[in-house]
């Protein structure tokens, strides 16, 4: 499998589905739209499939693990050791990320595409690229090679997860100011505009986090028309493995959960590399992190889930998957009027007023 023939291979959403699904949410017995964003995400399931019906039963989480060589700036609280242990920590169900997964009977795979550390775990898969990427201050993360050998490495396992829903995580110390590095080239704002705190540092360590992306831009040049010059240039073997694998979901026409700030860059990489990705994607809780907003609204898209989290690891997943299972349990299980008994023609004065809304907003 090539990039070009993976891009090619992501359909545009199925709008027939999508009628159906619309049709069939207007005979449900409630009130039109009064079930929100339930309604819009089962609307959205029909087109990702083309089914108008669909169940999420069997969901899986992604995570993807890899060491940031930007480290060395001092732009983390958290050691490099970290990345290992909360790799390993994940395949037990000790994290808060694979508690969740655990809790609520979701599958994960923890993918090691450049810890910075030979990992003794058989559960960890081993994909490693290299031992970390470089230091982006100094000059690029990576050769353009291994960046798209992390992309197609996260595109086929998406494509080979046995799921009707995947969602995206990551674990890396260091991965906050990488993906502030490639969301404020791929955007064109400053770094101030979408850089945080990540873990959490000092006024002084947040500062000099903030500098060292500055310099890492202006030493590495990256090209915001080229995805994988950035992401070879100031990206992390993580985010590049994480864009890929929303490309794979999105091949294999499954929804595909965005979990916070890192996998929400990792997105909109795919995104860019094609629009008709979009259509895949399934945010789950608002990130705390401030460069969050911006990608979503480049995205076009809103959070599902308003918790105040910013763990990462692909936390929000799990909880996200029980959403997207009501919603399907609402189109499929709810009795229409006819079923429930009632006549509808008490809604056709509210009908009439929602059909006038729709054309005088698309006049």
């Amino acid at each position: 499998m090539n990039l070009q023939a993976l891009l090619a291979s992501i359909a545009p959403a199925d709008r027939e589905a999508m009628d159906q699904a619309r049709q069939r949410q207007a005979q449900l017995a409630k009130p039109p739209g009064s079930l929100g964003r339930l309604e819009e995400l089962s609307i959205q399931l029909a087109g990702i499939t083309g089914k108008p019906l669909n169940r999420v039963e069997h969901p899986h989480l992604l995570v993807f693990a890899a060491d940031n060589g930007v480290v060395e700036e001092g732009v983390s609280s958290a050691p490099q050791s970290v990345t290992l242990m909360q790799t390993v920590n994940l395949t037990r169900a000790k994290t808060g990320a694979s508690t969740l997964a655990k809790h609520f009977g979701c599958g994960i795979t923890v993918c090691d595409v450049g810890v910075n550390a030979d990992i003794q775990e058989p559960k960890v898969l081993n994909k490693k690229i290299a031992y970390g990427t470089q230091n982006i201050a100094n000059g690029p993360a990576m050769t353009r090679e291994q960046a798209m050998t992390a992309l197609l490495t996260g595109a086929e396992l998406a494509m080979q997860t046995e799921a009707d829903a995947i969602g995206i995580g990551e674990m890396g110390i260091g991965n906050t100011t990488t993906s502030s590095a490639v969301l404020s080239v791929l955007l064109g704002v400053s770094v101030e505009d979408v850089t945080g705190r990540g873990g959490g540092i000092t006024d002084a360590g947040f500062q000099r986090k903030k500098e060292v992306i500055q310099k890492a831009i202006a030493v590495n040049q990256p090209n915001p028309a080229d995805v994988v010059d950035v992401l070879s240039k100031v990206g992390g073997f993580d985010i590049a493995a994480m864009c890929g694998a929303f490309l794979g979901a999105a091949a294999t026409h499954r929804p595909v959960v965005i979990d916070g700030f890192i996998s929400v860059v990792a997105a909109l990489c795919a995104a860019r590399l094609c629009p008709n990705v979009k259509a895949y994607l399934i945010p789950s809780h608002a990130s705390f992190e401030i460069g969050y907003r911006l990608a979503m609204e480049e995205l076009g898209l809103e959070p599902i889930l308003l918790l105040g989290m910013r763990l990462g690891e692909g936390s929000g997943c799990p909880i996200a998957f029980q959403i997207l299972d009501a919603a399907c349990a609402i189109i499929n299980d709810m009795a229409t009027f006819d079923q429930a008994g009632i006549d509808d023609g008490y809604l056709d004065e509210i009908r009439q007023g929602d059909k006038f809304t729709v054309e005088r907003d698309n006049s």
